[in-house]
């Protein structure tokens, strides 16, 4: 790999030589010399200076875009290399939706890791259009998402069903039902997700093929967060049967369907379309889809 080029792309992300050199590991001369060999090898002027920063030309900018495809690229390659040396070893980085993430991948990633302990594995939470960036920008190997993505670069594989419900405290005057109209629902404040959620997407779905038009919305960041606002009695919600098994079971919170409509939506696995993978993917995948298999007829616990 061309250093020179690694120097310049953290040179013009930083902005600043001394940080740069300081995660680079070099000194600020060594740095300050490498930037200017490159620039008298492509005979340009690639970063204007200044006394505390620094900006990229317009050919600097130019550079940036192809040296950064290139380290990937080497990444990549160094990958593969890795890969047919070690065989089933290696770092995986799994991107996972909240409702995912938080309540049904731990349950896979222990049979993963019991199978393939010399993987490393690190784990991001994020909502599912941040999951299907870090894929796109390479910061993920593989990502679960709930919802519809639609991106020329992604490819989904569809895994199993998850129904959504209506969400109340124990106590409220509509819990001792198991069904609800829309319009009983109406009136109520509505806890819902970000824009991004799958989950926020599936209740803006359901709103709009009701016709439900909640008299006030409160929007949280979290699933955790909003069953808690939910058991405080700030409102109601549309939450996974998975997220709220537990509580259902302790009689804390009670689910409720919609009368005559069934809220369902598809987990579905995510991979960079044209991106090398690592065997440990492939070893993912295949218990990411056993698993599934076991989950897909898993219901409300009633």
């Amino acid at each position: 790999m061309d250093q020179s080029l690694l120097i310049f792309v953290t040179v013009a992300k930083m902005k600043n030589f001394s940080r740069a050199a300081e995660a680079l590991h070099m000194t600020q001369p060594a740095v300050s010399l490498q930037i200017r060999s490159l620039e008298n090898k492509f005979g340009v002027r690639l970063l204007e200076r200044t006394h505390r920063t620094v900006r990229l030309t317009q050919a600097g900018e130019m550079l940036l875009a192809q040296a950064q495809d290139i380290l990937d690229r080497y990444e990549e390659l160094a990958a593969m290399m890795d890969d047919l040396q070690q065989g089933e070893v290696g770092h995986l980085a799994i991107g996972a939706s909240y409702t995912f993430g938080e309540y049904v991948l731990p349950r896979i990633l222990a049979k993963f890791c019991k199978a393939y302990p010399r993987v490393s594995t690190a784990i991001s939470i994020e909502n599912t259009r941040q999951v299907a960036e870090g894929i796109l920008r390479r910061e993920h190997d593989v990502g679960i998402v709930e919802g519809e993505l639609d991106h020329p670069e992604l490819e989904t594989f569809p895994l199993f069903e998850d129904e959504l419900m209506v969400i109340v405290p124990a106590g409220h005057p509509l819990a001792c039902g198991f069904e609800a109209d829309p319009d009983e629902l109406a009136a109520q404040r509505w806890i819902v997700r970000e824009p991004g959620s799958g989950t926020r997407e599936a209740a803006d779905r359901m709103f709009a093929a009701t016709g439900l038009c909640p008299s006030a919305v409160m929007e949280l960041g979290s699933t955790q967060i909003i069953k808690e606002s939910v058991e405080a009695g700030l409102g109601v919600s549309l939450l996974s049967t998975r997220a709220v098994a537990k509580e259902v079971r302790l009689g804390i919170l009670a689910m409720l369907r919609l009368r005559g409509h069934r809220i369902r939506r598809t987990f579905s696995a995510v991979l960079h379309r044209y991106r090398y993978h690592i065997r440990a993917v492939d070893h993912f995948m295949a218990v990411l889809r056993e698993e599934s298999g076991t989950l897909q007829g898993c219901g409300p616990p009633w």
